[in-house]
């Protein structure tokens, strides 16, 4: 099988395109939230991690919904999609968003030290993880994409 028909059976599977497309409207949110409340663009917030809603939870319930929804919410396709799910929901909300926390406290540090001419500055990602509030609106989100595309 050739590079083509590869690409070609990938275009063709609308679960995938499904959950992709709730990953893409979810960053694309994301990157509009950021516009309207910074008054700025940046590129970055469309592939970056972090921020309102959660895409990686969009994706993955999205994933999980469609699976439900193609081969039956009692399937193992469905099983496996959805504990996926939760899983990406917990490490968002859970340890990203505790490394984020510590990212935050780290640069505080790192600032007072370069202040005081001993360290070059050099920050650490901070919008790393999701508030519940964040994973939920990424979930609802998800959910409703892959209805759609029913």
């Amino acid at each position: 099988m050739g590079i083509k028909e590869i690409f070609a059976q990938v275009a063709q599977n609308k679960i995938f395109i499904t959950t992709l497309s709730a990953w893409l409207i979810a960053q694309a949110i994301k990157v509009i939230i950021g516009v309207v409340y910074q008054k700025r663009f940046d590129f970055r917030w469309f592939i970056g991690t972090g921020g309102m809603p959660s895409s990686h939870v969009a994706g993955a319930s999205c994933l999980a919904t469609a699976m439900g929804f193609e081969y039956g919410f009692n399937s193992p396709y469905f099983a496996l999609a959805a504990a996926f799910a939760i899983v990406v929901m917990f490490d968002a909300q859970g340890v990203r968003r505790a490394t984020g926390k510590q990212a935050r406290i780290l640069n505080k540090i790192t600032e007072d030290i370069y202040w005081k001419g001993k360290v070059p500055e050099g920050r650490l990602r901070e919008l790393i993880g999701h508030t519940p509030v964040e994973v939920i609106t990424g979930f609802i989100i998800g959910v409703f994409i892959a209805v759609l595309a029913r």
